[in-house]
């Protein structure tokens, strides 16, 4: 039994570490195609930390806090909902735990960093929100489809039957 629960986190903590690899080839695009010069979530988030601890905070910090909430606490979070997510396929679910991720973090997130809701504050209309959508959705879409390939459900992967 003990064995099964180990496979278990592993393959969520897999599972969320692919969605990383997704979310974080967004972030490269971004910097590379030069988009959205002044949204810098990471920044932001070092800089509140920094304000917070009352001294400089290192910029590995924020990364490897994104690092290790997606991979080990969204993975297993996501492990732990998936049979009760809406939705009939691991893609389906994925997205719809995303969506939940990002109204969360438009709602929490962005305004404990002074940025507003969605990051309405920067001045920069939509693009903050709908990029933090896309960033969302490229980690939770995969980490749903490396999740339905772990756990040997490829047959339900884009199955709308439950």
């Amino acid at each position: 039994m003990q064995h099964l629960a180990v496979d278990q986190v592993w393959k969520s903590v897999a599972a969320g570490a692919c969605g990383n690899a997704a979310h974080s080839s967004v972030m490269f695009l971004k910097r590379w195609m030069g988009w959205l010069p002044t949204f810098h979530p990471y920044q932001d988030l070092q800089h509140g930390l920094s304000d917070w601890l009352g001294g400089p905070v290192h910029p590995a910090v924020p990364w490897a806090m994104s690092f290790v909430n997606g991979t080990l606490v969204l993975g297993i979070l996501f492990r732990s909902t998936y049979h009760v997510l809406p939705g009939h396929n691991a893609v389906m679910k994925g997205f719809l735990f995303g969506i939940m991720g990002w109204i969360a973090m438009g709602l929490l997130y962005f305004p404990i960093l002074g940025r507003g809701p969605f990051a309405s504050d920067l001045g920069l209309g939509v693009l903050p929100a709908a990029y933090s959508l896309a960033m969302v959705l490229a980690y939770s879409t995969f980490m749903g489809i490396a999740f339905s390939v772990l756990h040997s459900e490829p047959g339900r992967l884009w199955s709308t039957r439950g």
